[in-house]
């Protein structure tokens, strides 16, 4: 959530940032002119208590004094129950404003690219050989099911359209995926890994952004929990209404988990294999730093989720999102994109954002820099170490061979139990 001190200073930033994601600027005077009518209530009612502390003090003294008080008395009744009023419009007001501000999107950097959709995002590197797919060449949904290792149709008819089954070596590929990035994770960029509960509380997704503005886009129980769209998630509030000491910053974790998603925005898009899906597993980046060093550990998050896909040998791009591509809580991100050669189109992996305080304002996590010094916000990151199913996407087709097996890469190999190619049972 953005911090409202700095819309009264900026105004006309906010205005333009909404202006340029196509969203109503005018939300901005609406806000201000409630901040304005607030602080006049609060105002207002410190000054009617004053009155009254002092009355009441008044008061004490003249009863004691054996005067007749009931008149003053009755007006002093009055000034309270104007005070009632007052602080009950002033919380009308405070109610109505932090709605309108929860569902204002986070002010982008500097960085990001103007531009209304991802056709105005802009290449900052790629790695690897893209590939023309050869005559004969399979997607992936129809080489998994020659391989035997996807059953779709099962798979609908268990839990309906957009799910999938993994069998044999291809449910053995996801867990030996899995393994690979945690161990790279932790063992080679200094994560700590984490598995948290996949069902959360209303209030961890109002800390990362996803309510209430996403609502739509998540499974909720009839408990009330919710099933989490990602482990960052669950992750980030690990540190909800904490205040951490500034020598334990940065702080890096790994969590892989299930992932939910109703994918309602999503009609007729990627609608056969594994691309968009309303369940697959996913490896999360999540970080907590100081507001000065987060630029310099967006950078790092970028180059680790890079490595996985390096060490998979799989043809890849690095974007920079433009602004109306950038999402909700991001205020810059980048998109790492994989080759496909099967539907000659990238196609995305990875997403790192630099939140900054916009997530620890509404989660309340914040850092002390040094004995006696006050609270700060942290600023939050997080990102896709990588996406399980839509890497099992990539490394198919790029790895697919000409007699329909597929490659294992060398560093994928221990994890696969020794193999270097997967072919049809």
């Amino acid at each position: 959530m953005l911090d409202i001190k700095q819309i009264r200073q900026q105004p006309e930033v906010y205005r333009d940032s909404l202006s340029q994601r196509g969203a109503d600027p005018d939300v901005i005077t609406r806000i201000l002119g409630m901040d304005e009518k607030r602080r006049e209530l609060i105002t207002r009612g410190d000054d009617l208590k004053q009155k009254r502390n002092q009355a009441s003090k008044e008061l004490g003294q003249r009863k004691k004094a054996g005067e007749d008080i009931s008149e003053a008395a009755a007006q002093m009744r009055q000034v309270g129950e104007e005070i009632e009023s007052v602080d009950r419009q002033r919380d009308a007001l405070e109610t109505e404003q932090t709605g309108l501000l929860e569902c204002i999107p986070n002010l982008p950097d500097r960085e990001v690219p103007p531009g209304r959709d991802d056709n105005a995002n802009v290449e900052v590197r790629r790695w690897g050989q893209c590939e023309t797919a050869p005559e004969g060449f399979k997607p992936h949904w129809e080489l998994g099911e020659a391989l035997g290792i996807m059953d779709f149709k099962r798979a609908a008819k268990i839990s309906g359209s957009r799910f999938w089954v993994l069998k044999g070596a291809g449910a053995r590929l996801e867990r030996a995926l899995i393994s690979y990035f945690l161990d790279a994770h932790t063992q080679k960029n200094g994560y700590t890994e984490i598995l948290a509960p996949s069902l959360v509380l209303e209030s961890a997704l109002y800390g990362t952004g996803q309510l209430p503005r996403f609502a739509e886009d998540l499974f909720r129980t009839t408990e009330g929990h919710y099933l989490i769209p990602t482990s960052e998630v669950p992750i980030t509030n690990l540190h909800a209404q904490e205040i951490l000491e500034g020598d334990q910053l940065p702080l890096h974790y790994v969590g892989f988990s299930p992932c939910f998603r109703s994918e309602a925005g999503a009609a007729g898009k990627d609608t056969r294999g594994l691309v968009r899906v309303h369940q697959f597993h996913k490896v999360e980046l999540v970080k907590f730093c100081t507001p000065e060093t987060s630029g310099a550990e967006l950078e790092a998050m970028v180059a680790d989720a890079e490595g996985i896909l390096q060490g998979l040998e799989i043809p890849y791009r690095v974007v920079k999102v433009c602004l109306g591509d950038l999402g909700f809580t991001a205020a810059l991100k980048y998109d790492i994109e994989f080759w496909s050669p099967a539907q000659n189109r990238w196609v995305e992996v990875s997403s790192c954002s630099n939140c900054t305080d916009f997530q620890a304002r509404r989660a309340g996590i914040r850092f002390r820099r040094g004995s006696g010094q006050g609270p700060e916000f942290c600023h939050t990151l997080n990102g896709s170490g990588l996406a399980v199913g839509r890497t099992m996407v990539g490394l198919l087709e790029n790895h697919q061979q000409p007699d329909g097996s597929v490659r294992i890469p060398e560093a994928l190999r221990p994890y696969f139990g020794g193999l270097d190619v997967l072919k049809s049972a």
